[in-house]
């Protein structure tokens, strides 16, 4: 009887242990399913709902790398101009400085700072910017952007001026009114790091931050926007009229 009781006990304590796993993932996986559902819902949910796009203006692009959105600009249009606030002398080439449209985005000092591609990126460097890092900005000088943005929304001179003032006060000014470039090494020979306003965090993303821009603007965006594909979608494809 003894080695019977014995042999019954063994089998529940392997039951049990399910059920503990079962625990531990709803622990983990049920925030993730609710913050993507959330998210889901806030893209959905339009602001500026009454916004018509302009039929004549100036052009500017979303460009999704399949994580993060940039917003690219004419480095020069509506009578105010990037070139003097990201001067040649930050670009490891130069040259690039002559380029057509510079590519303007936001995201988490660590991330930006610490991982080259998305291969360096570490598991504790992501959960410290999803809790609360600081914000800095990306600026990258480019060529054609038509050629790989996911879509263009075309401005009138009004929401144009407002989207690039909104995008200007998002850079840290040094005590001239300049920004003030990082000494992180930029990805490639046409960007470089600036200091930005404000934290980074699971609510303010980098992709909530062209959102939020966009609504400054005038322009019809969402509500929340915390994933990359939650606002092109709302917007022209390249090349669409």
């Amino acid at each position: 009887m003894a080695r019977l009781k014995r042999s019954t006990s063994r089998k529940k304590t392997k039951k049990a242990r399910p059920g503990w796993l079962r625990l531990l993932a709803a622990m983990l996986f049920v925030p993730l399913f609710v913050y993507l559902g959330l998210a889901a819902l806030g893209s959905l949910v339009p602001v500026n709902r009454g916004w018509v796009e302009a039929d004549e203006g100036v052009t500017v692009y979303l460009v999704d790398n399949g994580v993060h959105l940039d917003i690219a600009f004419p480095v020069a249009a509506a009578g105010v101009s990037w070139a003097p606030y990201f001067p040649a002398g930050d670009l490891a080439d130069p040259d690039w400085a002559n380029a057509a449209h510079v590519m303007i985005g936001s995201g988490d000092r660590g991330i930006y700072t610490e991982a080259k591609d998305w291969a360096d990126l570490k598991p504790g460097t992501a959960l410290r910017a999803l809790a609360g890092g600081d914000r800095v900005m990306h600026v990258q000088y480019v060529t054609g952007p038509e050629r790989f943005a996911d879509a263009e929304i075309r401005l009138t001179l009004a929401e144009y001026r407002r989207l690039w003032q909104s995008v200007r006060e998002s850079f840290a000014m040094d005590e001239d009114g300049w920004p003030q470039r990082l000494d992180t090494p930029g990805y490639w020979p046409s960007d470089a790091f600036y200091e930005g306003k404000g934290g980074f965090n699971a609510i303010m993303t980098c992709n909530q931050w062209v959102a939020r821009q966009l609504r400054i603007a005038g322009v019809e965006s969402s509500l929340w926007s915390p994933l990359s594909k939650g606002l092109p979608w709302r917007y022209r494809e390249v090349g669409e009229d």
